[in-house]
């Protein structure tokens, strides 16, 4: 007779907000598919060359930000792009104007033409210094994949790992928060911000991931601006980023976070602060910050204590998207490898929580009615799906994560 082996891994500032904050007003087009824009959505984006100097060849890179009805930026970066070659010195910034297929620049560096995907760079005399070619960047940590331990908060298929989840084409929606709660862990997401050429602001491609629901690293289309807290990467409210990693709108990009979640005594207090590393589309912004665990960054949906808290997509109005998103929880401390073992080579998941309830009769008591998880409670079935329903049937081999308010992911 067959004796199944099902192993399990039980986890046994007040802020004030005024019409000035929301002052940004959303005024154009909202473009999500970038086979459906405008005629400037392909002249935004990055360029890199070099230049002819006196001391020799130089590189030179320009991000061109679209703003709406023909109307450009060019931001210049001696070196190369920010996190390519980028020395740190203050960019140079022109306004351009769409006349006629062409976008002409000038200020008192020189002049700028670009068409056809190249942007022609003279000196204040007239005298050309080299062409900028476009160029389009992908993060390196793109489509990576789950590694083993993980939890697989979405992959595509359902929002079945989510609070108020909802799923187009594929892709996560804006204004969901998970049901996996983590202590210290690492989180994987990518995500496109919309094309909003017209507007500015916070009301441009607006979202943020907030870490144990407490700490929040914005999402906005902040391309070729200066990385402050409350643009693309910054710690809202604590602290702007160390480089300014975002890529041009309807461009994939990836946060990977790598939190280390507060510490408190027995009795409830706060004996260390959180600490977190961000990098930006592979990049390093935030170098093992330490966050203020006495509170959490605005509009917070959870507060600070020792709880394990989830992952909180923000809804700003903004229809941001999301794609390939997964924790790895750290450290695990408090956690017991169980084997279950049945007389079948299957069984049902509520077969299974209710072994566990016999077994521990104390996890029963906290945590069961009947043969399913309270609410508050979830499952994952080998790091790729949530259940609790009593009737889905798990196999020999699989591994059930119990996710749980006293130990986290």
């Amino acid at each position: 007779m067959m004796r199944s082996r099902f192993t399990l891994f039980t986890l046994i500032l007040v802020s004030l907000f005024s019409l000035a904050a929301y002052s940004h007003a959303v005024a154009g087009p909202k473009y999500t598919d970038p086979e459906k824009t405008d005629a400037d959505f392909a002249i935004q984006g990055e360029y890199v060359g070099e230049f002819q100097t006196k001391e020799g060849k130089d590189k030179f890179g320009a991000q061109v930000i679209a703003l709406g009805k023909g109307q450009f930026e060019l931001v210049g970066y001696h070196g190369g792009l920010p996190g390519d070659g980028w020395n740190g010195e203050d960019p140079v910034r022109a306004k351009g104007s769409l006349v006629d297929g062409k976008v002409s620049f000038k200020d008192e560096h020189g002049s700028g033409t670009l068409a056809d995907g190249k942007i022609e760079c003279f000196n204040p005399d007239g005298k050309k210094l080299g062409d900028l070619k476009k160029i389009v960047r992908k993060s390196p940590t793109l489509g990576e994949k789950p590694p083993a331990g993980a939890v697989v908060l979405f992959d595509g298929t359902n929002a079945d790992g989510w609070i108020n989840g909802v799923v187009e084409d594929g892709l996560l929606c804006q204004g969901t928060t998970s049901k996996a709660r983590f202590q210290s862990h690492k989180v994987h997401l990518e995500f496109r911000l919309p094309y909003q050429p017209e507007d500015r602001g916070q009301g441009r491609g607006n979202s943020g991931i907030y870490i144990q629901g407490r700490y929040e690293c914005q999402m906005l289309d902040s391309f070729g601006l200066a990385g402050k807290m409350n643009e693309c990467g910054g710690l809202y409210s604590v602290k702007d980023c160390d480089l300014n990693m975002c890529f041009p709108p309807l461009t994939w990009q990836t946060y990977d976070i790598d939190y280390t979640a507060a510490k408190f005594d027995d009795a409830g207090k706060l004996v260390a602060n959180p600490r977190v590393t961000v990098k930006l589309n592979g990049v390093i912004i935030h170098d093992d910050v330490e966050l203020p665990g006495e509170r959490n960054t605005t509009a917070a949906p959870s507060k600070p204590g020792p709880e394990p808290g989830p992952t909180y997509l923000q809804n700003h109005g903004c229809p941001v998207r999301y794609r390939n998103i997964y924790g790895i929880p750290r450290s695990r401390a408090g956690v017991s490898d169980v084997v279950l073992t049945f007389e079948t080579p299957e069984t049902t998941f509520g077969e299974v929580v209710s072994e566990i309830a016999n077994q521990f009769p104390q996890f029963a008591f906290s945590c069961v009615l009947g043969d399913r998880l309270l609410p508050s409670f979830s499952a994952n079935i080998n790091g790729d799906r949530f259940v609790n329903d009593p009737a889905m049937v798990v196999h020999h081999g699989d591994t059930i994560l119990l996710l749980s308010s006293d130990a986290g992911g």
